[in-house]
């Protein structure tokens, strides 16, 4: 089951990879017509759902551990195009082939700005999307998110992530200014946070003071 959380953003039904971990997916309607899934689903449950939305033409990946079997059955019922940080291209190629690679900081044909933001995972990537009504929604990943105690933190899990590169990254995040941050995984009660502008870099200052301790 979707939930209808923006206009043009809806968000599928939770899942728990591990205890206390909680994630979702979320597919941005676009006035193009050409849906996009960021992150990804977990099982098929929702897929007739997003179909009954106009399917997805694109799925994002923000980092290699969203990569599993149902990136290969996304793309055999909806025809979409697999992106994915060049960075660990291989480890999503386990699962389905990339049809974009992205690198630099840009934004691209879909008006998407996609920020490499490495840290959590050599690859981890952030995205800015442009919502209705001049709306800026924030895809972190597991960069960034809230935790069980309300406050901002930061995907830090040793020995996988790097405390410096991942400073760093949010240091650039906070130079942004959205008003509602979306992330992967977290182990709060929700994932998607509307913010007023301004507030953003307060948190990502915060979610940098949780890994500096």
């Amino acid at each position: 089951m979707l939930t209808r959380i923006r206009d043009d953003l809806w968000e599928t039904a939770p899942d728990s990879p591990f205890p206390g971990l909680t994630t979702h997916a979320y597919v941005w309607t676009p006035p193009s017509g050409r849906n996009v899934l960021f992150y990804s689903t977990a099982g098929d449950a929702d897929h007739d759902a997003i179909e009954a939305l106009g399917g997805i033409a694109h799925q994002y990946l923000s980092h290699r551990d969203e990569a599993g079997p149902a990136l290969a059955r996304l793309k055999d019922r909806f025809g979409s195009r697999l992106h994915s940080s060049a960075a660990e291209a291989g480890d999503v190629r386990r699962f389905a082939e990339p049809d974009v690679l992205f690198e630099g900081r840009h934004v691209d044909t879909n008006g998407i700005e996609v920020i490499p933001t490495p840290g959590h995972t050599p690859g981890s990537t952030c995205f800015v999307v442009p919502g209705v009504g001049g709306s800026r929604y924030l895809f972190t990943g597991d960069t960034a998110f809230v935790g069980g105690d309300g406050c901002w933190a930061a995907g830090h899990i040793p020995p996988i992530s790097d405390v410096d590169t991942l400073a760093a990254s949010l240091e650039l995040l906070s130079t942004l200014d959205p008003d509602l941050v979306v992330s992967s995984a977290f182990p709060s009660e929700r994932g998607a946070h509307p913010l007023t502008r301004g507030e953003w870099a307060g948190h990502a200052r915060q979610a940098i003071t949780s890994i500096r301790r």
